[in-house]
């Protein structure tokens, strides 16, 4: 399926997702000539009886086709964009996890959802000096040209999005609302200004989807879908960041959570996930090199017959933005517009050189060193 209604009337029937229409495809079956009642269903293929009744109702009434236009129509009148699961633009690491949403809306640059992203996610009432570990981590991150992805909430998921925007980088926030109505409202503001940085707002729900309390938790697996890995800053043993973090080792993603005192209830989730096996954090300088070997970047220590040879030659891409740098400092807006990059892309690509040992980045210049 190309076209985005037939996406969203797919993704309104229950226990309809990518891999129930893989099975359909295999058998043959066009999920659209199915709800269009131009084919029926093989015996074959076993469905859930709500999705059965589902599909019937809808070949005997067509009224979600109806709806699907009528939301497409509101997204453009809102500058809402959307990606269906096929979508050239959907993000890969999200397509890859068991239960990725069939369709995305989004508010902002759809090119943020595909940079390197770090989940951060804690307590909504975390201590100062939580927030104040969120912020650190969250800044160091994406000044390494890593975001961060969270979900608009107070406490952790706040400081984090500040973080970014205060180091003039993009963020990802996952909403549990359509991503036009802003949850909580005080978060208005903070919502406009990741729009303004470059960054986005991205929800499985469409517009106008009201905050109901069963939306959360199932938009965590958003957070931590799109990330390359989830870090926990302060959760209590029943949270929804131990639910982001638990999603996160389903989905095969790593997970690195900060200790805290043992009489502190919001230490309690992130020692839990410690003991299941989640990376125990100590310093920002581990998590960014953790980060890094998991996208692969960083360099090994020469062998000796490594020393005594040329260094691996850089992606023709890498070279390119490379010569671009000047040794003395060039401020990254500068940068972006003599390279024709958009600031996201411009940060991973800046990243790779940094962890190459060939650039000096800091919040907003960086100048070539080697």
């Amino acid at each position: 399926m190309s076209d985005p209604r037939e996406w969203i009337a797919a993704s309104q029937l229950p226990g309809i997702g990518p891999a129930t229409l893989a099975r359909l495809r295999q058998e043959g079956v066009c999920i659209t000539r199915l709800l269009r009642a131009e084919i029926a269903l093989p015996s074959t293929i076993r469905l859930r009886r709500d999705t059965l009744e589902a599909i019937h109702q809808f070949q005997y009434q067509g009224a979600r086709f109806t709806e699907a236009d009528q939301l497409l129509q509101q997204a453009d009148t809102l500058g809402i964009k959307v990606l269906g699961f096929s979508h050239a633009d959907y993000p890969e690491l999200l397509a890859a996890i068991p239960d990725p949403p069939l369709v995305l809306w989004i508010k902002g640059e759809v090119a943020a959802l595909n940079v390197p992203q770090l989940g951060i996610v804690g307590s909504r009432h975390a201590s100062r000096s939580g927030v104040q570990l969120a912020y650190d981590f969250a800044s160091a991150l994406a000044q390494s040209g890593v975001i961060a992805c969270s979900g608009l909430a107070l406490g952790i998921d706040a400081a984090a999005h500040q973080a970014c925007l205060d180091v003039d980088s993009a963020t990802v926030a996952v909403l549990g609302t359509g991503v036009d109505r802003i949850y909580p409202r005080r978060h208005q503001r903070l919502s406009e200004q990741i729009l303004a940085s470059g960054g986005v707002l991205v929800s499985e729900y469409p517009p106008g989807t009201a905050p109901l309390p069963g939306h959360f938790p199932r938009r965590n697996r958003i957070i931590s879908g799109l990330s390359i890995g989830t870090l926990v800053v302060e959760a209590a043993l029943r949270s929804g960041s131990l639910i982001t973090a638990r999603q996160a080792l389903e989905q095969g993603r790593e997970v690195f959570a900060i200790p805290g005192s043992i009489h502190n209830p919001l230490s309690r989730g992130c020692h839990a996930l410690i003991r299941e096996g989640a990376t125990l954090v100590e310093t920002i300088d581990h998590v960014v090199e953790q980060v890094g070997s998991i996208l692969g970047l960083l360099v090994q220590e020469p062998t000796r017959h490594q020393a005594s040879s040329q260094s691996s030659p850089l992606a023709p891409e890498l070279q390119q933005l490379l010569q671009k740098i000047p040794w003395e400092p060039i401020w990254l807006d500068t940068l972006a517009g003599q390279s024709d990059l958009p600031l996201p892309r411009l940060q991973a690509l800046l990243m790779q050189l940094q962890l190459e040992g060939l650039i000096e980045l800091t919040a907003s210049r960086v100048c070539r060193i080697r």
